[in-house]
């Protein structure tokens, strides 16, 4: 059984899996990690480390390492002499986007410090993957946005604080600025973020609308792309996916513009897991 390890390198934090296939051309996937490190070598080598010894592979049973990632640059050598291959982060996103969905195209988003939309398609053996653009809106948006504002910084204090906000203290919304229904779209539908913004808002108020801002930047610039390529399916994947908040905001808008976003399992993972499927592409 041939096995591929993929890598998607960070500035400090690593994630990793492995890609088992058998002679029958069966894929067995090897649970994902994920490291931290203070810079991308440290971390790179620790994942690697830590899962081939965790999951009992040996460095025989390595056939090749592929990489991916802001930090893959860094590293420039073999890994214990095992051969490494960099590959495109934008075909990652999308082979791991279609792999963990089971679709056979679809938008796929990554959600990360920023985001990109991909387009892609399975051509028979192959995968089309079109780059279609970005947002710089992401979690570093939603970190930046509560450290400065609210004086928060960890994912899991925010999501925290955002579980009492209301968004009525916040948001401006259709039912604030119009009682005319013949805009045939959900009153709740946010008309500007932060553009009812309280004096009395507090960090729980003001948590929840960084946090709806840009969940809702970067779902309607999904249903836009999907809309584009007559697709009614976007597959989440990245961090931002573990955030129910934000998660919730995507569930909230799916009947109002008739898109399904998938947050397939393993969502997180799912650039690590393209690049280990790049072997195949």
């Amino acid at each position: 059984m041939r096995t591929v390890i993929g890598i998607d390198v960070g500035g400090s934090t690593t994630k990793i899996v492995g890609m088992k296939k058998d002679g029958s051309g069966k894929v067995e996937l090897v649970e994902p990690q994920f490291v931290r490190a203070t810079d991308a070598i440290t971390s790179a080598y620790g994942a690697f480390g830590k899962f081939t010894t965790q999951n009992e592979i040996g460095l025989s049973d390595i056939n090749q390492v592929l990489m991916t990632g802001v930090g893959a640059s860094f590293i420039d050598k073999p890994i214990y002499s095992l051969p490494c291959k960099k590959v495109s982060e934008f075909t990652a996103v999308g082979l791991g986007g279609l792999y963990l969905s089971g679709l056979d195209e679809a938008i796929v988003v990554s959600m990360g410090t920023g985001t990109a939309f991909i387009h892609a398609t399975k051509k028979g053996e192959k995968t089309e993957i079109e780059y279609l653009g970005g947002t710089g809106v992401g979690g570093g948006t939603l970190i930046g946005l509560s450290k400065k504002m609210i004086g928060v910084d960890t994912v899991e204090h925010i999501e925290q604080l955002c579980e009492e906000g209301d968004l009525g203290k916040v948001d401006l919304r259709i039912k604030d600025i119009s009682g005319d229904n013949s805009f045939q779209i959900n009153e709740d539908i946010t008309a500007s973020n932060f553009g009812k913004l309280s004096d009395i808002a507090n960090q729980h108020d003001i948590a929840l609308g960084i946090a709806n801002m840009v969940a809702e930047t970067i779902a309607m610039l999904g249903i836009f792309a999907a809309r584009n390529y007559k697709l009614n399916k976007v597959v989440l994947t990245g961090n931002l996916t573990t955030i129910e908040p934000i998660t919730r905001v995507f569930e909230s808008l799916e009947e109002n513009f008739g898109v399904k976003f998938i947050v397939p399992e393993n969502a997180q993972f799912a650039t690590v897991i393209g690049a280990a499927l790049c072997d195949e592409n």
